[in-house]
């Protein structure tokens, strides 16, 4: 089972973006990028709910709680 990070790294592949592409789509760090597809930190909630929203996906999928 995929974690949160790998399920984050793989849609932000699927997209063509960078780390800090990303981050700057979703307004936070570059490292905070690389730190959650590290699973070394977990997302604040509001950045989850930017995630999920700029993805188009729930967060039960990015937490690993359902599949697509």
């Amino acid at each position: 089972m995929e974690g949160f990070g790998e399920k984050l790294k793989e849609l932000r592949t699927e997209k063509g973006l960078t780390q800090k592409q990303l981050a700057c789509e979703i307004d936070c760090a570059q490292s905070a990028v690389f730190y959650w597809e590290n699973n070394r930190q977990e997302p604040t909630v509001s950045a989850l709910k930017k995630l999920c929203k700029y993805f188009n996906v729930s967060a039960d999928y990015l937490l690993g709680l359902e599949e697509i």
